[in-house]
């Protein structure tokens, strides 16, 4: 049975081993999330640290899909913006470990994401993410809009430049 959790600080600290297996996983997989291969669970720990006082200061909303209590999918809700922008959020990270997908946790990550974030106010949801990837094509299944590409945004994994894909959906605050 999977279970989608919205985690408080100390649930993501606790969840911190997990999160770094996923992150690894989906970076040596090829996801153009941030980190260069060849990338271990011990390189992501810095990262999942940073994330866990994020949520601990009421900034990042953090959502994990778990089978038999173990972490195997999350998406981030960076919820704190700027003062003009209270109606906005940044969706990241949607990560997915490739022994679970095809499960539909992608979809049930973004749900929750979406949803918890008009519970807060937001009416807008912004992302982007490596343009010809296997996760651009689902953001068009969610209802995202396309807004556009730049070219050369940043590295593959592997090395390489890479393309980012902008994605804008309205929510029902």
């Amino acid at each position: 049975m999977i279970a989608i959790r919205l985690l408080d600080a100390a649930s993501a600290r606790a969840a911190i081993p997990d999160l770094c297996e996923v992150l690894a996983d989906c970076v040596n997989g090829g996801a153009s999330v941030g980190f260069m291969q060849p990338y271990d669970t011990a390189s992501a720990e810095p990262y999942w640290r940073g994330v866990a006082e994020s949520v601990a200061m009421g900034a990042t909303l953090l959502f994990v899909a778990e089978l038999a209590g173990k972490a195997i999918g999350t998406v981030q809700v960076g919820a704190a913006q700027m003062p003009n922008q209270p109606h906005r959020a940044d969706l990241k990270k949607l990560l997915v470990h490739r022994s679970a997908r095809g499960k539909g946790l992608a979809r049930l990550l973004m749900d929750a994401a979406e949803r918890e974030a008009g519970r807060l106010g937001k009416t807008l949801l912004v992302l982007d993410t490596a343009t010809g990837s296997d996760a651009e094509a689902i953001y068009p299944r969610f209802g995202w809009q396309r807004v556009g590409v730049i070219p050369d945004y940043a590295l593959w994994p592997e090395g390489g430049f890479c393309a980012s894909t902008f994605f804008y959906k309205r929510i029902a605050a």
